[in-house]
């Protein structure tokens, strides 16, 4: 093999890395899109559906207190559904809930009229920059 040929090859190489990379990229953008869409649209709160997630959150936290934890990881979600792209959250700001919309807004109420009266805490916090930016939210809960 030439040295041509070789510098082709390792050029075509990179060209098809690169497209692959691309290619993920798009399929990432597209999923994060879909996510942001579905948690974007309030979900019905029935009755049923409080104990559902009254259970789940119940496994959640009897398993992390069993390894010695204080605080699970309940909720995620991209900085998109903050009226303000996160800046209250990252900022600590007092208000942080009213920027909230979607399912985050109404997990927020879930806690605030179902889980704080049991002494539970939710914390928010931006967990990632993309860019440098805010990128997703997380809501943890804890109980020490």
């Amino acid at each position: 093999m030439s040295a041509d040929d070789l510098r082709s090859y390792m050029t075509d190489l990179e060209m098809a890395r690169a497209s692959k990379l691309a290619g993920a990229m798009d399929k990432a953008e597209e999923a994060q899109r879909k996510l942001t869409a579905t948690l974007s649209e309030e979900i019905a709160v029935t009755p049923e559906k409080i104990e559902e997630i009254k259970q789940s959150l119940a496994t959640k936290t009897r398993a992390a207190a069993g390894r010695g934890e204080t605080e699970v990881l309940v909720m995620r979600f991209p900085s998109q559904l903050c009226m303000d792209r996160g800046r209250a959250i990252n900022n600590a700001e007092a208000d942080w809930p009213t920027t909230l919309t979607g399912r985050p807004k109404q997990a927020y109420q879930f806690w605030k009229e179902h889980l704080q009266p049991a002494k539970y805490k939710l914390r928010a916090m931006i967990i990632d920059w993309p860019g440098g930016l805010p990128g997703d939210v997380a809501f943890f809960l804890s109980w020490s």
